[in-house]
Formats: C-alpha cells, sequence, structure tokens
C-alpha cells in the first residue's frame, strides 16, 4: 500500500547556514499514529512545516495522498489538518466563528451539525458563543484543535498538542485520537511526553540535529533496544567481582554494597540472566537483602540514544 506521507531526502538550509534537516526520508502508512521524538531543536516543527507549506525545503521531496506537493499543493494542503504548538488566533472573535471560518478557509461547505460535533467532542459546545481571550488556557488549546478538525483532514499533525495542559484535556485529546484513529485519519505528533507516545503511537521516529536516527514499529525498537536492569542490595560490600559473573554485565556501586546488571535485549534474556547472576551469588555465599529490577521505557532507550548522540 502506498504511504500517505513519502518524504526523501528533504533538506532545510537557512540563510544564516542552519541545517534544520539534512537530508531526511520518512513514509507514515496511511491509518497509523507515528510519533516524532527529538529535542528541543531536532526539527520536528520544521518537517511539519514543510509538508504544510509553511516552510520552503531547499531540496528533496514531499509526496501525499499519492500527489506532489510542488504541484498539487492546494489539493494536499486541503486534506492535512494542523495543531501548531503557539496559539494563533483573533482573540476576539468568539469560537463558532473562529471554526467557521477554518472550515470555509480549506473550502469546504457550511456543516452546522459537524460544527457542532467537534465541539461537543472538544468539551467546547458551552464556550462556542464566547471570545476566545476570555476562554482558559486549555480551552484555547482546546479550539486549536477543533479548528484543525473542522474540514475533516485525513492527515493530522498535532505539533506538542499537549504541552502546558491539563491532566483533563489530555485525557480528552487521547481520546479524540482514539476516535479518529478508529474514522481512518492518519496522526502524526510530536511530544514531550514520551510515555504517551510509547501508549499511543503504533511506529516511532527519532529525529536529532536534522537527521533521522531511526523509525520502527514501536514493540521491535522495544524489542531490539528495550535493556533490563537490576540492582542486587548485597549485605556485605565486595571488593571485586566474582570470576563467574565475569561475562555478565554487572558492576560494583557505593563502595561495592550493590552489584549492578544492565543488560539482556528486550526481548526476556535480562530476566532470565538476572535469575542466573541470583543463583551464581549464592552459590559463592553472597547474600543479597533486596533486589530491584526494572525494564527500560521507551524515554529510557530516548535518552540514551541522544547521549550516545552527544558523545558521538
Amino acid at each position: 500500500m502506498e504511504p500517505i506521507l513519502d518524504i526523501r531526502g528533504l533538506t532545510k538550509t537557512y540563510s544564516g547556514g542552519l541545517k534544520a534537516l539534512d537530508a531526511v526520508d520518512l513514509e507514515v502508512r496511511r491509518g497509523e499514529i507515528f510519533a516524532l521524538l527529538g529535542p528541543n531543536g531536532a526539527g520536528k516543527t520544521t518537517l511539519i512545516g514543510a509538508v504544510c507549506g509553511m516552510v520552503r525545503p531547499t531540496s528533496g521531496s514531499i509526496r501525499a495522498f499519492g500527489l506532489d506537493l510542488k504541484s498539487d499543493w492546494r489539493e494536499i494542503r486541503q486534506r492535512i489538518g494542523l495543531v501548531p504548538q503557539e496559539l494563533g488566533f483573533d482573540i476576539f472573535d468568539t469560537v463558532d466563528r473562529q471554526i467557521r471560518y477554518s472550515r470555509g478557509l480549506f473550502g469546504r461547505a457550511s456543516d452546522d451539525g459537524r460544527i457542532t460535533e467537534i465541539l461537543r467532542s472538544l468539551q467546547l459546545l458551552d464556550k462556542r458563543h464566547d471570545q476566545i481571550r476570555k476562554l482558559s488556557g486549555g480551552m484555547k488549546r482546546r479550539v486549536l484543535i477543533a479548528k484543525a478538525l473542522s474540514h475533516d483532514p485525513d492527515l493530522l499533525f498535532l505539533d506538542e498538542p499537549t504541552a502546558g495542559v491539563d491532566v483533563e484535556l489530555r485525557r480528552d485529546m487521547w481520546r479524540l485520537i482514539d476516535q479518529l484513529r478508529d474514522q481512518g485519519v492518519t496522526i502524526i505528533l510530536t511530544t514531550h511526553y514520551i510515555e504517551e507516545a510509547e501508549e499511543m503511537a503504533d511506529r516511532v521516529g527519532i529525529i536529532d540535529k536534522g537527521r533521522i536516527l531511526l523509525v520502527d514499529d514501536k514493540d521491535a525498537i522495544m524489542a531490539r533496544l528495550g535493556r533490563t536492569e537490576a540492582r542486587f542490595v548485597l549485605e556485605r560490600p565486595q571488593q571485586s567481582i566474582p570470576e563467574a559473573l565475569q561475562s555478565y554485565h554487572v558492576s560494583l556501586h557505593d563502595e561495592g554494597k550493590v552489584l549492578v546488571y544492565r543488560g539482556g535485549d528486550g526481548m526476556g534474556k535480562g530476566k532470565a540472566e538476572i535469575a542466573a547472576i541470583a543463583r551464581i551469588l549464592i552459590e559463592h555465599g553472597i547474600i543479597f537483602s533486596a533486589l530491584d529490577q526494572k525494564e527500560s521505557s521507551l524515554e529510557d532507550i530516548f535518552v540514551e540514544l541522544m547521549e550516545e548522540q552527544a558523545a558521538g
């Protein structure tokens, strides 16, 4: 199946020499939730801007819905929704008029029923006649989302949609995203809340310094790069690691009072090795009073990749 978005060799270099995007290749599948992760300044917003026609690439190609953005930009843009990071609307206008304006801007016919449905889904129905300036920050964020959905896009970009919003709105957002995916909308999101990406996304891409470092199914990333960590609290400090443990990824910490294991492969190998380490400690008369074990999260993997990039 042809991807809904196909980006090849996309580069953006600004006049001062800053390369915001560096030969980016990316495919997004129809109907998926794709999370794009990266630190501030990594190129996430620039990439979104290029697809939405707000940033002109230096080189490369963008195809969406089987169309070329250079020649078919008007049709492509009509099928894309964007929830930007920054609040941007006429604060003296009413909620209802702003959403209707957005729908008309993309050439969609007026539809009172659809507008009401969007307002209700975002708990804005009782605010529809209020001026935007009178709304709370969270409610203003809901209006941005409503504007992005007003023309029923097939591809929806969410650029840090839950940054600085309350827990209730975040929960409503993810409930709405689930509904949109069920309706066949493809969603690309950037987020600082990596645990949300871990929970919601089908696939994950990691970008840093304008380059895509990794793109894969979320479960495949966890299996390939996931690790297990265990801390054995020893009753007596050890001066060295027993020879029988030399083949394992272990080290002594806290003046020999804690034996730390970091290893595995995200497929259960770590748990088996921890059990083997425990047996070896007991066989050698090394008693441990506590064992703390955890599996690495997507955030752990992300942080590790960023540290490797910084070191490299």
